[in-house]
């Protein structure tokens, strides 16, 4: 059992550093995870149909996306923001959807911008998108206090990064977005979700296109995530086919990760050309070093990306709850988390995979 804070933050600062499982360095999970990054979605809708995430025939003009009063407020965002900063998050990530919808999102920014750690530190405030606003959005989410963008870009050749975002969005607009938000100053990483027979024949031009840039590129392993989108085992690029297929022509070696947790494995390039990221989570799970959760754009906090189900928290807000019980509920909530499901995947039968109740990618983000 959790013990009852007092209200305000400093109530619960105090009475959770007694709580069981709640070391000085944050909350703990059941198999001894922190708790490091808290990623919002901020809007369930987007403007692409991308094939592996909101597929057309399911996303179409009858689909029925949530009401504008069905969503966090960005005034409830931050006080979630806030009670997770005392349990050990440091980072902050904006997603969707497509977050720029989500009309104001520089206030927002700048709202969890100017939110302080315990010990007075500024969290990691980033990003993701799809790149079609960005170009109009970069220098006022860059004075926002935004510290970084990831930009999702699965093909170079245009004809098939329309068919991939399926509202025929051009991709010179996208490139046109990733050089506004570098000349905004803002970091920029580069996702590739990568599925075989689509965009696989992609993978050696794009670390062609963009080594030697300053844009960190990461290969994301095709997930089942949801159960919208056909996914398949057979469509899956393993990441080290990603990385010998580059390495033949523009030799890698591996280096450390920059960070806990991070669910990337790092390789540079031998001639000193920068770097590039795979994601594994089919063929290399990283489960046991997970140290993410997600809240959705309703206010559902979910503690794995392939949960089938998750706590409402604005429930909670709208109640009345003060910061110290919501701060409370949140370390209730990761103390008990045990998800594993990526580690687990290969022992479960098609049948059983398609038998759970996922959410979809779009509602809750990456």
């Amino acid at each position: 059992m959790w013990i009852t804070p007092g209200s305000g933050q400093d109530g619960a600062s105090a009475a959770l550093r007694g709580a069981r499982r709640l070391p000085a360095t944050g909350a703990l999970d059941r198999r001894d995870r922190p708790l490091r990054d808290l990623r919002i979605s901020v809007t369930d809708r987007c403007n692409f149909r991308c094939v592996y995430c909101m597929p057309r025939e399911v996303f179409g003009r009858d689909y029925a996306f949530l009401d504008r009063n069905e969503l966090l407020t960005f005034e409830e965002i931050e006080r979630i923001s806030s009670a997770a900063l005392i349990l050990g998050v440091r980072k902050l990530r904006l997603t969707g959807g497509e977050p720029l919808l989500r009309r104001g999102i520089e206030d927002l920014v700048a709202r969890l911008a100017a939110l302080r750690t315990p010990d007075g530190v500024k969290p990691e405030i980033a990003l993701t998108t799809n790149g079609s606003a960005l170009r109009v959005k970069a220098e006022a989410l860059k004075a926002a206090g935004l510290d970084r963008v990831t930009v999702s870009i699965d093909s170079l050749d245009d004809a098939l990064f329309r068919r991939m975002n399926d509202v025929e969005f051009p991709l010179s607009r996208v490139l046109d977005g990733i050089e506004a938000a570098h000349e905004a100053g803002l970091p920029v990483k580069l996702n590739t979700v990568v599925k075989r027979g689509l965009n696989d024949g992609e993978i050696v031009d794009l670390a062609a296109r963009f080594r030697g840039t300053g844009y960190v590129l990461r290969f994301i392993e095709y997930m089942d995530v949801g159960a919208t989108n056909g996914w398949s085992l057979d469509e899956v690029v393993p990441s080290a086919e990603v990385i010998a297929r580059i390495s033949a022509r523009f030799p890698l070696e591996p280096i450390a990760p920059s960070a806990p947790g991070e669910t990337a494995k790092r390789w540079r390039y031998a001639d000193g050309s920068g770097e590039i990221g795979v994601i594994s989570s089919v063929t290399n799970a990283f489960c046991g070093s997970c140290n993410r959760a997600r809240l959705s754009t309703e206010g559902r906090l979910f503690t794995c990306l392939f949960a089938h189900e998750g706590h409402d928290l604005r429930a909670l807000l709208r109640g009345g709850a003060d910061d110290a019980r919501l701060t409370a509920t949140l370390a209730s909530i990761w103390g008990a988390r045990d998800d594993r499901y990526s580690e687990i995947r290969s022992q479960l039968t098609p049948e059983l995979r398609a038998d759970r109740d996922r959410i979809e990618m779009s509602y809750i983000g990456g």
